[in-house]
């Protein structure tokens, strides 16, 4: 049967949905929700055109009525609403689906698509569309230069980001400070201290002051140097020394544009407070953001010594330190395999009557030293933590967490029992996983080798019955542990499992457009 077609409407009418994955979507603002369907294809770019449309018999009033955006406004609630949820990887349909549907993107869109993929390390996206911006006689503005170098940054493609400031006087878009103090912290996550001291002598010679944001990018690049000299803790304290000096005047101010989008300058120069500078309760002091950046790097060297010497200078100059402050001291003496004196600091935070807030909670796997530490399940100390899940000190639920990881840390048998039985207990209270916490300890839990592999089927039954979806790092080492234990290729978990795994396999790609990011 042939069909005349004579509209790109008529002809997404017609098209037929390939048998894929389908994701629900959550869209609307003031707790107003409405559910879409946008179906990810794994193949083809032909492929990603033909996804998200309906049978033959489906008339006009179906289409528009389960079509989840018809203009502008309403495709730029459903790019901020991807973005707020962190699924980032359908930004591209959404973008095909509006091309399909005959809908003019308007530069605040690509703005949104852009800041999207920054936010998602998506290298390839982030300059598609600026390419696309291009294509349709849209120039791309000083703000969009920005995000793009803030990507660069993120992605740790630094070369790339000093080719976008060319680029932009090429085109006569003139930097702001904000793009140059983009450019320096894009340079710092790669540890080029040539290109970041080369940038600090144009902004000088420029007219251009420092403010808080330089002295961080600063302090980074010292601390991401590879190698490291001997000399690195002492250059990070003596610029936080220098930036006593720096003026609030001099102070850079979040443009308009970021701040109807949301991008906060933490986030757009990278730093490490940058998911918690929205946090109420006196969690993140804005003014000491040089402290900040420079306790996280001491933090990640292990330095316990010049960690010290950093508290001792906040005291002096009259200071408090705020909670991220009091994280990164429980992570440096953790990094160093302290774990009495990182208890002690978490104890005294519980004691102090303070707010709890549940990242003091998290002490990441990835970030405790293990070869040299004993491990948490034989640690006396550990025994205060797993009294802490029945008290009534309010705290969150992720305060078992630490325990939980510490456990099962080398999977011995006895540290795997602790981990399941207080996992059992956090779900008899009503603590539940979040997708972040889940991914984690089920991909910790994934990587025991003996024993019936029960922690980890533990971790994926309460995910699943929250009908929550692990990433793909977790889903893929469970799936691999499970093929290696002598399981019938019919079985029913083995089965659905290896479903998942295929499923989140095309939207999670990894190559040169999206490298890791640490």
């Amino acid at each position: 049967m042939q069909l005349k077609l004579s509209s790109k409407f008529e002809l997404c009418k017609f098209r037929q949905p390939k048998t894929l994955p389908c994701h629900r979507i959550r869209v609307g603002t003031n707790h107003e929700e409405a559910d879409s369907d946008i179906r990810w294809q794994r193949s083809s770019p032909l492929l990603r055109a033909l996804g998200r449309r309906y049978f033959a018999g489906s008339t006009e009033e179906v289409y528009a009525k389960r079509n989840y955006a018809n203009n502008v406004s309403e495709y730029n609630t459903v790019i901020n609403s991807l973005s707020a949820q962190r699924r980032h990887f359908l930004l591209r349909d959404v973008y095909d689906d509006m091309m399909l549907d005959g809908v003019q993107p308007s530069r605040d869109i690509f703005h949104s698509l852009v800041v999207g993929s920054m936010r998602g390390a998506r290298l390839h996206d982030a300059f598609y569309f600026r390419e696309q911006m291009k294509t349709l006689g849209l120039v791309p503005d000083v703000a969009l230069y920005n995000f793009l170098i803030s990507t660069c940054g993120k992605c740790k493609y630094s070369d790339k980001a000093i080719h976008i400031l060319e680029e932009m006087k090429k085109n006569e878009v003139k930097p702001t400070g904000q793009t140059y103090i983009c450019l320096l912290n894009a340079c710092a996550v790669s540890g080029r201290t040539d290109h970041v001291y080369a940038i600090v002598r144009d902004m000088t010679a420029a007219g251009l002051g420092l403010n808080k944001f330089c002295y961080a990018g600063l302090i980074a690049a010292h601390k991401n140097k590879i190698p490291l000299t001997d000399d690195t803790a002492s250059k990070i304290i003596e610029l936080v020394e220098q930036s006593k000096g720096w003026s609030s005047i001099e102070a850079s101010k979040d443009m308009a544009e970021n701040v109807m989008i949301g991008v906060s300058e933490e986030e757009l120069y990278n730093l490490p407070t940058a998911e918690y500078v929205h946090r109420r309760g006196g969690f993140v002091n804005r003014q000491l953001t040089v402290y900040h950046v420079a306790l996280h790097a001491f933090a990640d060297l292990r330095n316990v010594e010049a960690m010290e010497t950093l508290l001792e200078m906040l005291n002096k100059d009259g200071k408090t330190p705020d909670v991220f402050l009091i994280m990164q001291t429980m992570r440096c003496y953790l990094h160093s395999g302290n774990l009495d004196r990182g208890l002690q600091i978490f104890m005294e935070y519980i004691n102090s009557g303070k707010p709890a807030m549940i990242e003091l909670f998290v002490v990441r796997y990835r970030d405790v030293t293990i070869q040299k530490c004993t491990p948490l399940c034989e640690y006396p100390s550990s025994l205060l933590l797993i009294s802490l899940i029945g008290n009534s000190y309010g705290v969150a639920r992720n305060l078992p967490v630490t325990l939980i990881e510490g456990a099962m840390v080398g999977h011995t048998p006895k540290g795997m029992e602790l981990a399941q039985d207080t996992l059992v207990k956090m779900n008899a209270r009503g603590f539940f996983l979040s997708v972040k916490m889940g991914s984690d300890l089920l991909l910790i839990a994934a990587g025991e080798k003996t024993g019936g592999y029960t922690t980890a089927n533990y971790i994926w039954d309460l995910m699943q019955a929250r009908k929550i979806t692990p990433s793909l790092p977790a889903v893929e080492a469970y799936y691999r542990g499970l093929k290696e234990r002598e399981i019938p290729e019919d079985d029913a978990r083995l089965i659905y499992v290896s479903r998942v795994y295929e499923n989140l396999l095309p939207r999670n790609r990894t190559g040169p457009q999206r490298p890791s990011v640490g």
